[in-house]
């Protein structure tokens, strides 16, 4: 019981969560360049851009403030 009561306390030191975040950022930045360069990425446009911002808007702040009900 000992043994299993201080494997709950511990954490794993392996996976991308574990690593440092700079190296975190270094593997994420490089997945969003390879997917540009593939032609894959997704890229907004200034109306879609403008919709996610509202829409988020809303929801993070309740939708106070429109007309929404």
């Amino acid at each position: 019981m000992a043994n299993q009561q201080n494997q709950q306390g511990s954490t794993s030191n392996r996976g991308f969560a574990s690593m440092d975040e700079d190296k975190q950022r270094e593997i994420a930045s490089q997945g969003g360049k390879a997917s540009h360069e593939k032609g894959t990425a997704h890229e907004f446009t200034s109306e879609e851009a403008r919709e996610a911002g509202r829409k988020g808007g809303q929801h993070s702040h309740g939708g106070k403030g429109s007309n929404n009900g």
